[in-house]
């Protein structure tokens, strides 16, 4: 009786024990927001001709400025709507525009060409959402300042699956086959609509109105921080209204050169199919494949060193 009595004590008390432990344990801790920044500067307030846009311009380094105060205001919007970790993709010309050490010391910066999947290179599955900063629309829009698709001097078209797409467009669908969506946009009111029209209205800042392709009626750069701000706050307290821009595989994309040369030239790579005197398609099994082969087209050079 003694030794029956004591294997039910034994048992009561690993009963009491175990259920003491499931309502004492942590309660599972939420995931963690994480932000992918990916930033352009021919869409940020003030820019409007190549005096902004590269190294020779008199203007570039004001507008280095612009543009890093631009993505500040998106990077401490997030922060306070909750963000844990933000990643900043530097994306324009030689990849080395924004001043870095204004960037709190948790955020990471991702620098240099080449890299793989170029304007989105880091972007994977943990993250919750995409902002496009300081964007601009395709070369086939007829409006939009300083209008071009991956290459302004080389390039007339860029399509996937038959749409023609702006950067924006073709990067909000690299994000896509990982699961995250674009949340906001800035840029000209041309390059807004246009890639909306394709991803979905998502919240977006218009820095400027343009008025050409060398012209636009801009907001300061003030003020195009203070909406950038605002814009990307909205845009994570609604996140769940947000879908993934996911391109159908396999990915067909077609590209037009504005000279015939390298079309001849790329139509002698097995899977290049020449389809006029100025155009090529490719079939890629999916949208990371016709990233690589986007970033090859326009990166390649037999002159390239070191």
């Amino acid at each position: 009786m003694g030794s029956r009595m004591t294997g039910v004590l034994v048992l009561a008390s690993a009963i009491v024990f175990l259920a003491a432990t499931a309502f004492s344990s942590e309660p599972p801790q939420e995931k963690k927001m994480k932000i992918y920044i990916s930033v352009d500067m021919e869409g940020a307030a003030g820019v409007v001709t190549g005096d902004q846009l590269g190294a020779s311009g008199f203007e570039y380094q004001r507008a280095r400025d612009w543009l890093t105060r631009e993505v500040l205001a998106a990077v401490n919007a997030a922060k306070e709507a909750g963000a844990a970790e933000v990643v900043v993709a530097d994306s324009h010309g030689n990849a080395e525009n924004l001043l870095i050490d204004m960037f709190p010391n948790d955020v990471r910066i991702v620098r240099g060409f080449p890299r793989r999947l170029e304007m989105m290179a880091g972007i994977d599955n943990s993250f919750d959402a995409v902002f496009l900063i300081g964007y601009h629309a395709s070369t086939n829009n007829l409006r939009g300042t300083r209008a071009h698709t991956f290459s302004s001097a080389h390039l007339t078209r860029v399509s996937l699956n038959g749409v023609v797409v702006t950067e924006g467009a073709f990067n909000a669908a690299i994000a896509g086959h990982f699961g995250v969506p674009v949340a906001m946009i800035s840029g000209d009111d041309a390059a807004v609509a246009e890639i909306q029209s394709v991803i979905g209205t998502v919240e977006a800042a218009v820095t400027k109105k343009t008025l050409g392709y060398h012209s636009a009626e801009t907001l300061t750069p003030a003020a195009s921080c203070d909406l950038i701000g605002k814009k990307a706050k909205a845009a994570l307290g609604r996140l769940k209204d947000f879908k993934p821009y996911a391109i159908k595989a396999p990915v067909t994309i077609e590209i037009g050169f504005k000279n015939y040369r390298p079309v001849e030239v790329l139509s002698l790579l097995r899977g290049v199919e020449r389809i006029d005197s100025h155009a090529i398609r490719y079939q890629a099994k999916d949208i990371l494949e016709a990233s690589d082969f986007v970033n090859f087209v326009t990166g390649y050079s037999i002159t390239l060193e070191p």
